[in-house]
């Protein structure tokens, strides 16, 4: 059984057990179990850093980051224009409208994966469309984004070339930002404090 094959088995049944907390919405339609057994296996859902990174560099109007982490570390640092919904919060009514969107690819994250993979879930499950998570969360944007490495000599020219990239982004972003350690679980690393922090407006990016 492979590594991948488990951390989705994983955080499939973490997903499943966030719903028994979670309010049902009557008479709303589910997606089938297969289906989103296979869209659970689909890698295609996740976002790279390097991506996202440009999208909002470019002003992308047709992306909305979603931080589903509690309102506290929300508070300490969002990406740019990220709005706020908990993963225990994705299902309540209030938040359809934010998150079940054909006019827009909804972006959810988290310190790591595994919070951001649970919401994903759970909005597939309700048949929410254009959903994606962004690859390694915030930990994976701060080692790439904000602080960078540089490659080692000899390194292939495009490694290089996406060095330069990430270097400015890096200083579009604010990067050097002091990382700090916490914990959103045992399997997820967080970071984050920002030596300046930015005011995130809640009603979109």
């Amino acid at each position: 059984m492979s590594r991948t094959y488990i951390l989705l088995t994983i955080v499939a049944i973490l997903g499943a057990a966030v719903l028994v907390f979670l309010p049902e919405k009557k008479n709303q339609k589910e997606l089938d179990p297969e289906k989103l057994l296979m869209e659970i296996n689909n890698s295609s859902r996740y976002l790279s850093t390097d991506l996202v990174a440009h999208r909002l560099i470019e002003k992308d109007p047709s992306i909305l980051l979603v931080d589903v982490r509690p309102a506290a570390q929300y508070g300490e640092y969002a990406l740019p224009g990220a709005i706020n919904i908990p993963l225990e919060q994705v299902l309540l009514i209030d938040n359809e409208g934010y998150l079940n969107r054909n006019d827009l690819e909804i972006v959810l994250y988290s310190n790591g994966d595994l919070w951001a993979d649970q919401a994903w879930i759970l909005c597939a499950r309700r048949g929410y469309k254009n959903l994606y998570v962004l690859k390694g969360g915030l930990n994976h944007w701060f080692e790439s984004i904000m602080q960078p490495k540089s490659p080692s000599p000899g390194s292939p020219s495009q490694d290089f070339d996406m060095y330069s990239f990430r270097l400015a982004a890096s200083q579009y972003f604010g990067g050097g930002a002091n990382i700090e350690t916490n914990t959103e679980n045992s399997t997820e690393n967080v970071i984050i404090k920002r030596r300046e922090k930015k005011s995130v407006t809640a009603g979109g990016c």
